[in-house]
């Protein structure tokens, strides 16, 4: 009887994180009031600003989210790619730089997580002063 019900609890805890991400991810996929939903802007700035990176570019970028586990890290990749290319976009420049790169993935991080990203940026010898002010 015991087996049976810690396998229900176990089950039971286990869909709810699943459900969890799922249902984060379908508000992340409902339409905002323009018609396009957060998941579409973001597909639409990688897709107009794709040929604004260069190899360089990406390196960097695959370098900054080697910390992100490797479940996540396509997921984190698209979404920082996306603020990047929303910047780029707006500021029209010519390639995507370092310092594009770093605003946007610092400003498409999560506030728990800049612990992180600065310990990176350490790491890769980056000075943070700069940027301070997205923090």
């Amino acid at each position: 009887m015991w087996f049976i019900l810690f396998w229900v609890f176990v089950l039971i805890t286990l869909m709810g994180i699943g459900g969890f991400f799922m249902f984060r991810k379908f508000l992340k996929s409902l339409p905002k009031s323009d018609g396009k939903s957060a998941l579409d802007w973001q597909d639409h700035y990688i897709d107009k600003s794709i040929h604004l990176w260069d190899d360089q570019s990406k390196a960097l970028l695959y370098e900054l989210v080697s910390p992100v586990p490797e479940l996540f890290r396509q997921v984190a990749k698209e979404k920082i790619a996306g603020k990047i290319g929303e910047l780029a976009l707006e500021e029209g420049a010519p390639r995507i730089n370092e310092d594009l790169i770093i605003r946007g993935y610092i400003q498409a991080t999560p506030k728990r997580d800049h612990k992180f990203l600065r310990k990176k940026l350490d790491e890769m010898q980056i000075d943070v002063a700069p940027y301070e002010h997205l923090f």
